[in-house]
């Protein structure tokens, strides 16, 4: 089944496990077989089952986008963390990779930059609020 070799105090053991049943292993110990008897259980890892909804017959009708609210963008947390500093306000003109906020996310501080230019239309954080991952904090048109 498994071969392993352990040194212990200048001296070499060939390790051989033979078979494996519940709490009991039979093992084979530089030629001389042992059976071992555990004490607790050995819990066996299992394999997850991907559980898919039937798929209906009847498709989804395709959304309808305001064509104003598609012109604005959201900024989202890339990561779960506290907003340091807002750099911006509403009604700033921002421009492609600006500095919008300060993230700080596992004792590190992030720069949260614009990702196209134009008004900020509006501010969904203050400082010291608790974002998680996806969350909009700022909103660009």
């Amino acid at each position: 089944m498994k071969n392993f070799t352990f040194n212990i105090n200048k001296n070499s053991y060939k390790v051989r496990i033979i078979s494996h049943e519940d709490n009991t292993i039979n093992l084979e110990v530089n030629g001389t077989k042992y059976e071992v008897e555990l004490d607790e259980d050995i819990k066996k890892q299992k394999t997850p089952v991907l559980v898919r909804r039937p798929s209906s017959s009847n498709a989804e009708k395709p959304k309808v986008v305001n064509p104003s609210s598609a012109k604005k963008s959201g900024i989202t947390a890339p990561i779960p963390g506290v907003i340091m500093a807002l750099n911006v306000k509403v009604g700033d003109k921002v421009t492609e990779n600006q500095q919008l906020l300060v993230l700080e996310a596992m004792k590190m501080e992030n720069s949260i930059m614009s990702d196209k230019s134009g008004t900020v239309s509006a501010i969904h954080v203050s400082a010291g609020q608790q974002v998680l991952q996806g969350d909009v904090m700022i909103e660009i048109e």
